[in-house]
């Protein structure tokens, strides 16, 4: 690999193989275009087609096209975990490899770089990505809860400082470790880390040849994930905040419960009945207490963490 990388072109992909030849010769004129020392990874997952041998024919062409061969197919978290430890760039490129992500646009994404955001995510907002009514509500719950003011959650087309998602040993201490389905929500994790976060508008043509091997998350698990976000970002270092507000909701819900059902039986009835419900408050308030208490145990885990590891906030020195 060459020794002073500015670009890491990365691309997961999953039996492309007609797609690779195309996309290379594009993406190796726009790299060609920067006058930069660049690289592009494709992740080949577990393909079962002709992939790998595609990115090898075209690297015949390019001597900086490199393809990283999952053992099987592993999914795009661990694709991307591959692409992020391999990469050598200063910034970071994702994209698909299905041709609906433009390489042309590059340029417009490390425009947005150099000009100081950490993260520049791309916004589908015309062909195929234009979002239907489900998406747009999800992203509308997505800036409601993370508090970041993006219109288009899923768009793998990204730019990165390398710092935000490599894994190399350098970088461990700051970087974002992607699992699960997280990549997803790659924008809102740095962005509550501190990092610049930004977004610009990308065009998406649709698929020529093959079949969408990456398809977007059902409703449920997107929300799932999300939940999951909004903890780790919001909660991870403060979790008694979290498990308090639910303890102290159902504290409040079955002590106001128990509290009319025992007025209205002493100043209505004469007698206190309605026992089922009795029950139900006083469970209420027991299950309250519990999270409560989680909470408490919580921070003491945390704080016990905190103490070995002396995190400190992340920081530029002009």
């Amino acid at each position: 690999m060459p020794d002073k990388i500015y670009l890491s072109v990365v691309i997961p992909v999953y039996n492309e193989e007609d797609n690779i030849a195309e996309l290379s010769s594009r993406l190796t004129k726009v790299c060609q275009g920067l006058g930069k020392g660049y690289e592009i990874l494709y992740v080949d997952d577990g393909s079962k087609d002709g992939t790998l041998e595609a990115i090898k024919n075209a690297k015949q062409s390019d001597q900086n096209i490199y393809a990283l061969s999952l053992a099987k197919n592993s999914g795009k978290s661990w694709a991307y975990a591959a692409g992020f430890n391999a990469a050598r760039g200063d910034i970071i490129v994702t994209m698909d490899g299905d041709l609906q992500d433009r390489p042309e646009q590059i340029p417009d994404f490390l425009e947005k770089i150099e000009q100081g955001y950490d993260l520049v995510t791309g916004w589908k907002y015309t062909g195929k990505g234009k979002r239907s009514m489900s998406s747009k509500l999800f992203n509308r719950l997505v800036r409601a809860l993370t508090k970041l003011e993006i219109n288009d959650t899923n768009c793998p087309f990204k730019a990165y400082r390398a710092d935000i998602v490599s894994t190399r040993e350098e970088n461990k201490k700051v970087g974002l470790w992607i699992y699960g389905n997280l990549y997803r929500f790659i924008p809102a994790m740095a962005f509550w880390k501190g990092y610049r976060v930004t977004e610009i508008p990308v065009e998406n043509d649709p698929r020529r040849f093959g079949q969408t091997k990456y398809g977007s998350t059902r409703f449920v698990g997107g929300f799932l994930d999300l939940m999951t976000i909004v903890f780790i970002t919001q909660y991870i270092k403060r979790p008694l905040y979290f498990f308090a507000k639910i303890g102290l909701f159902l504290m409040a819900c079955g002590f106001l419960l128990d509290l009319a059902i025992a007025l209205y039986g002493w100043l209505i009835e004469g007698r206190v009945g309605h026992f089922a419900l009795l029950i139900l408050g006083l469970i209420s308030i027991v299950i309250g207490v519990q999270f409560l208490f989680t909470g408490l145990l919580a921070e003491m885990i945390v704080r016990l963490h905190q103490e070995q590891r002396r995190d400190i906030p992340i920081f530029k020195k002009y």
